[in-house]
């Protein structure tokens, strides 16, 4: 140990234990392969929106759980917004949301995710520091791309999961409401138009 000048000695950082180590090396793992599987299956995955509300669940599971690549999630919403009641929908999409942005979070727990943003990233982790739960509910409640982001910040500041969870489903849920409601009052405001 070398002492500083202040007269306090430094400790050599401990490595993680293995156990975390597999579990981070398992999250990347996981969040590579459901991005991989949603970009494979991309064109079938709106045959889930038959299967009503548990069908619109896993669509905006899926939706979210993609990093890299986008997937059309409020497109989804908006349209069965106008099929099904814009409160089992929004409840359904934003709950299913939520869960899917755990790929966001888990591949910053993993230490492995690539951010090709740093400016923006570096930023959005400040936020994180020092206003973790607000910058949460915001982002994901705001159509932005950058929520991703967000997550990964949480996941890499070991914010508890069950807190980003709660943060984001505070978030989600009443944006997938007001996209199913907007896609009903478009839905019947097409149908008179053409009627």
């Amino acid at each position: 140990m070398s002492e500083t000048t202040a007269g306090t000695t430094d400790k050599p950082k401990a490595r993680p234990s293995w156990r975390l180590q597999a579990a981070r090396v398992l999250a990347l793992v996981f969040v590579i392969g459901i991005t991989v599987l949603i970009y494979v299956y991309r064109d079938r995955a709106e045959e889930l929106g038959r299967f009503g509300y548990p069908g619109i669940f896993i669509l905006s599971i899926l939706a979210n759980a993609t990093i890299v690549l986008p997937a059309p999630g409020l497109a989804i919403v908006f349209s069965f917004g106008g099929v099904f009641s814009p409160i089992g929908v929004g409840l359904a999409a934003g709950t299913g949301a939520t869960l899917g942005e755990l790929s966001g979070y888990l591949a910053g727990f993993s230490g492995q995710a690539v951010i090709e943003n740093r400016k923006l990233y570096d930023r959005l982790e400040a936020w994180m520091r020092r206003y973790g739960p607000l910058t949460i509910t915001v982002l994901a409640f705001l159509p932005l791309p950058i929520f991703d982001l967000a997550g990964v910040a949480a996941g890499a500041l070991k914010m508890p999961v069950q807190k980003f969870l709660l943060w984001c489903f505070l978030g989600k849920v009443p944006k997938m409401l007001l996209i199913a409601y907007l896609g009903s009052v478009g839905a019947e405001w097409i149908i008179r138009l053409l009627g």
